[in-house]
C-alpha cells in the first residue's frame, strides 16, 4: 500500500509539471498565432539596439530648468517606461537641460506617449464654451459688450464669470484650435483661466483657476466604465483615487457646482492645457474616487492612466529628435555568455558524474528540465509583459546553474546521510526528502529575498539581473519538488538503485552504512578489508559524546 502511494504521490507531482508547462507553452503559442509574439525572447537594449529620443525641454522665454525638475522629469520618465513593459530602457540627462530616452527596438506610438506627455492633470469650472468659427459678429460683440459691463468685479470663487475680462474674452473670441499650442496652455498660470479647446479641437472653453491638480492622485487604474445600471459599457475610462486633500477639494468643489445654471455645472478636466472632458455635476463627489470618461481607447486610457498614476512632469517636453541606435554589446559578448553558461552547466554534469555516478543523471535531467522551464518563462514574459532579456539577465541565468545544483547536492547527501544510518532506500528517500526541503526552502527564501531588494533599489541592468536571478530561484523550487524528488521516488523501487549498485552513487557498503543509533552498530557486509575499515572510520566519526563516553567506559572495564 506505501509503495502505491508513493508512485501515485510521485505521478501526482509529474502531472503538476506538466501542467506547468502546458500552460507557458500554449500562453506562447497563443501570442505567436497573434502575431504578438515569438519563440524566441525579445533581446534587451545592450545585446539588440534601439531607438534612441531626446526630450527637449518646453518652457517660456523667461523660465529655466533647474536640476531637480530635471531629475524628477528622468524618475517619472523611467516609470512610466516600465510600466508600459518596456524593460532595460535607459533615461539620462544631456546638457543640463534635455532628456535622452533609450528604448530596445522600435517604440509604438502609446510608448512615446508614455515618453513625452507632461501628464499635467488640472481640474477647472468652466465658465463658457463655444464652437470654434461658429460665433457671428453679432454674437461675438454681445459677448464683448457684456464682458465689458462687468469688467472690474471681483471674483468670488472660480466659477465666477468675473474671471472673464475683456482681454481674455477676445482671446475666446479669436481662437483656432490649430493654434492652440503656439498660446502656451500647457504652461498657464494654474491661479489664472485659461482659455483652451478640448482634446479633438471640436469645442473651445473658457475656465476658471485650477481647483484640484494632478498631485493630489493616489493611484489611477483604467477600465470600462459602469452604466446607469452598474452593468459595464463598451466605453474606456481612467478611474482615480485621490489623497486626503485632494479627497477635500473635490467635494467642496463638486458641492458648488451640482446648483450652478448651464455650462456653469460642468467640470472640465484638463491634460497637458487641453480639455480632455467635461462631464456635468450630478452630485456631490465625496468619497475622492472621480472617473474620467471621453474619447478613450483601451490602449489610450491605460496610457493616461500609468502617466497620472507616476505623476506630471515638472516642466512638458518635445521630442527633438529619434534614431536608430546599435547594439552597445551585441551578439558577441551574448555568445560569450552563453559559453560561459555552458562551460559552467559542463563541470556541474561531471562534477556530479564523478560525485555521484548514476545519481548524477538525476541532477543532470533536473538541470535540463529547470532550464526548458525558465527559457518558457523568460519568453511568456517577453511576449505578454514586454520583458527583454539583457546579458546582465544571462548572467542571472549561469548564476542560477549554481543554485539548482546546490539543491540537488543537499537532496543527495541527505539520502546518503540515511543511507548510512542502515535504512533502506525508499525509507532514506522519504526521510531526506523532509530534511532536506527545509534547507532547500530556506536558502531560495533568502536568495529570492535578495534578489527582490536589488530588483526593487537597482536601476538598469542590475535589475535584469535581479530578475532573472528571482525567476530562477522560484523555478528551482518547482523543479525540486514536482520533479527531482518524485523521480528519485521513482528510482528508489527499481532493482539498480534499490540493490545499492556500485554504479548507482547509492551503495550502502561504499557509504560505510554502520551506524545505527543508541551506540550500536552493525557489522559491515563483507566487501574487503578497506570497506570495513572505512565503515569503521564511518563509525567512529559519527559518535556522539554520550556515545565515546560509553564506548571509553566500557574499555575501562573490560581492562579490570
Amino acid at each position: 500500500m506505501a509503495k502505491t502511494s508513493a508512485v501515485r504521490q510521485a505521478t501526482n507531482r509529474f502531472i503538476w509539471l506538466g501542467v506547468i508547462f502546458f500552460l507557458l507553452i500554449g500562453g506562447n503559442a497563443l501570442a505567436v498565432l497573434q502575431g504578438t509574439g515569438s519563440w524566441v525572447p525579445k533581446l534587451a537594449l545592450d545585446l539588440q539596439g534601439g531607438t534612441q529620443i531626446i526630450l527637449a525641454p518646453q518652457i517660456s522665454e523667461n523660465q529655466s530648468v533647474t536640476e531637480e525638475q530635471l531629475d524628477q522629469a528622468v524618475a517619472i520618465i523611467r516609470q512610466r517606461v516600465d510600466a508600459g513593459g518596456v524593460a532595460e530602457a535607459e533615461v539620462t540627462t544631456q546638457g543640463g537641460s534635455n532628456i535622452v530616452v533609450s528604448i530596445p527596438g522600435v517604440p509604438d506610438e502609446a510608448t512615446l506617449e508614455r515618453i513625452r506627455s507632461s501628464a499635467k492633470l488640472e481640474f477647472r469650472a468652466v465658465l463658457r464654451t463655444g464652437v470654434p468659427g461658429s460665433e457671428g459678429l453679432n454674437e461675438v460683440e454681445d459677448f464683448l459688450s457684456d464682458v465689458a459691463t462687468e469688467s472690474g468685479l471681483e471674483p468670488s470663487n472660480p466659477s465666477d464669470l468675473a474671471w472673464i475680462t475683456p482681454d481674455v474674452a477676445q482671446l475666446f473670441s479669436n481662437l483656432s484650435c490649430e493654434e492652440l499650442d503656439e498660446l502656451g496652455a500647457n504652461v498657464a498660470d494654474p491661479d489664472q483661466p485659461l482659455v483652451t479647446c478640448s482634446d479633438d479641437g471640436l469645442a473651445k472653453f473658457i475656465l476658471g483657476p485650477v481647483e484640484v491638480d494632478g498631485g493630489t492622485i493616489d493611484d489611477a487604474l483604467s477600465g470600462l466604465v459602469p452604466g446607469p445600471q452598474g452593468t459595464l459599457t463598451n466605453e474606456w475610462g481612467v478611474f482615480l483615487e485621490f489623497d486626503a486633500e485632494g479627497t477635500e477639494a473635490f467635494r467642496t468643489v463638486t458641492e458648488r457646482l451640482v446648483v450652478l445654471p448651464g455650462v456653469q455645472n460642468q467640470f472640465a478636466i484638463v491634460l497637458d492645457g487641453k480639455v480632455i472632458s467635461a462631464p456635468r455635476t450630478l452630485g456631490a463627489i465625496t468619497d475622492g474616487n472621480p472617473q474620467i470618461s471621453g474619447n478613450f481607447t483601451q490602449d489610450t486610457a491605460a496610457v493616461l492612466a500609468d502617466q497620472l498614476k507616476f505623476g506630471a512632469l515638472p516642466i512638458g517636453f518635445a521630442v527633438q529628435s529619434s534614431e536608430t541606435i546599435t547594439a552597445t554589446l551585441g551578439l558577441t559578448q551574448l555568445q560569450s555568455g552563453l559559453l560561459a553558461g555552458a562551460i559552467g552547466l559542463i563541470l556541474v554534469v561531471i562534477y556530479s558524474l564523478l560525485q555521484y555516478r548514476m545519481l548524477g543523471m538525476v541532477s543532470v535531467f533536473s538541470l535540463i528540465v529547470a532550464f526548458t522551464l525558465s527559457y518558457f518563462v523568460i519568453t511568456y514574459l517577453s511576449n505578454e509583459q514586454g520583458y527583454r532579456l539583457s546579458l546582465a539577465g544571462v548572467a542571472g541565468l549561469i548564476v542560477a546553474i549554481g543554485i539548482t545544483a546546490d539543491s540537488f547536492i543537499v537532496f543527495f547527501e541527505r539520502i546518503r546521510d540515511e543511507l548510512r544510518d542502515g535504512k533502506t532506500l525508499e525509507s532514506s528517500i522519504a526521510g531526506a526528502w523532509r530534511r532536506a526541503f527545509r534547507t532547500i526552502l530556506a536558502s531560495d527564501t533568502v536568495g529570492f529575498l535578495a534578489a527582490a531588494v536589488l530588483f526593487i533599489l537597482a536601476v538598469g541592468n542590475v535589475r535584469g539581473f535581479a530578475f532573472t536571478l528571482g525567476i530562477t530561484t522560484i523555478v528551482d523550487l518547482i523543479i525540486v519538488a514536482l520533479f527531482t524528488q518524485p523521480l528519485m521516488q521513482l528510482l528508489g523501487r527499481t532493482q539498480f538503485f534499490s540493490s545499492g549498485n556500485k554504479l548507482s552513487g547509492l551503495d550502502p557498503r561504499a557509504l560505510g552504512a554502520v551506524y545505527r543509533g543508541r551506540a550500536q552498530f552493525r557489522e559491515p557486509v563483507a566487501a574487503g578489508p578497506t570497506a570495513a575499515k572505512k565503515s569503521a572510520r564511518e563509525a567512529k566519526r559519527r559518535q556522539t559524546i554520550a556515545e565515546r563516553k560509553a564506548e571509553q567506559d566500557a574499555m575501562a572495564e573490560g581492562k579490570k
